[in-house]
């Protein structure tokens, strides 16, 4: 028995869907909105040792239905069986090299330049060959950027923390996004997903609203060297429920500029946990996180939009189907409009 889904898959550049598609068992692929990497995950019919093993850290890519899901590197191969039993072969990917040099450490400065300009420097000097930063953070500049010590890997998730963006390697290539914005580096908007009852909705569990209030709103200190005197910058929290009441960020910033970035990052981390949940599609390779998923006729005040935090594609000998980690309630979501009575 073969895969139903159509799929596709290369290995250091050469296709191999063909050899794998009597054997293959089911494919795992998980897309992050940062974080951590994107990982890819196939699993073999190995009885009689007959799959051979993917070389170490080989660039490998995957396609569902002629839609690419996944661009990234081989991690590790496990056996696994048991006597009276058949074996598999399980190959792990992810979407950046961990052995490669975005670990490595770095003492890396750049005077009077924007975000782009620090971070493709950083970028080149772990080898990874480009690097799109949003148009909202790119022409942001600093009279000094320091690396102190992190990898670009660090390196970039600190500061996707600070201005509330997506940090992702995938492969050779990193992407710097503003979060929740539905929208790729360079603007584009991203399509939204429906999940419809009735259609292609499988199930689902979601939270349109949170359990426990949000502060009002976000309140970084600075030090203005002219006035010689703390100063502060506030960032207001859309739809908070928690009274008039202030989050203080613990670390001051160095100037206006800085605490505002500050201060606008952990707003967009806030708006993102007004609610949560989780639906389950027939197969959709087309959702990517940071997209919207449009909920359909599920029910007054949970139908609405919601921001994708994770994709999961699913695809086994049995059939195949897509699980989203939703965030950020937004619209009629959270909110049951029908008059009482």
């Amino acid at each position: 028995m073969v895969l139903r889904t159509t799929f596709a898959v290369s290995v250091s550049g050469r296709p191999v869907t063909d050899r794998m598609n009597p054997y293959l068992e089911s494919i795992e692929v998980t897309d992050k909105a940062g974080g951590s990497g994107d990982t890819a995950t196939l699993v073999f019919d190995d009885t009689e040792g007959q799959v051979m093993l993917p070389p170490k850290r080989a660039p490998i890519t995957v396609d569902l239905m002629g839609v690419r899901v996944f661009t990234g590197v081989v991690d590790q191969a496990e056996s696994s069986g048991a006597r009276g039993s058949g074996m598999q072969l399980t190959v792990s990917c992810t979407s950046h090299d961990k052995r490669s040099k975005i670990k490595e450490r770095q003492q890396r400065h750049k005077d009077d330049a924007t975000l782009e300009e620090f971070l493709t420097d950083a970028a080149k000097a772990a080898g990874i060959d480009t690097i799109k930063v949003d148009k909202a953070f790119k022409s942001v500049k600093r009279r000094y950027w320091a690396t102190e010590g992190r990898s670009f890997l660090q390196l970039g998730q600190e500061l996707a923390d600070e201005f509330g963006a997506t940090f992702k390697i995938q492969g050779k290539s990193a992407v710097f996004a503003k979060r929740g914005a539905g929208a790729t580096p360079g603007g584009a908007t991203m399509g939204a997903i429906q999940a419809v009852r009735g259609d292609n909705l499988l199930s689902w569990r979601i939270q349109p609203y949170e359990s426990r209030p949000r502060f009002r709103r976000v309140r970084v200190r600075w030090y203005d060297r002219k006035a010689a005197k703390w100063k502060t910058k506030d960032a207001e929290i859309g739809a908070a429920d928690g009274g008039d009441v202030t989050d203080l960020l613990g670390r001051p910033r160095a100037d206006e500029d800085q605490a505002g970035n500050a201060a606008d990052g952990a707003k967009t981390a806030s708006e993102r946990e007004g609610g949560s949940g989780e639906v389950t599609l027939l197969l959709a390779p087309e959702a990517r996180a940071e997209g919207a998923c449009q909920v359909v006729g599920v029910r007054a005040g949970v139908d609405g939009s919601y921001r994708i935090d994770s994709v999961t594609h699913s695809v086994t000998r049995k059939g195949a189907e897509t699980r989203l980690s939703l965030k950020q309630p937004q619209g009629s979501a959270g909110t049951d409009g029908r008059k009482a009575g």
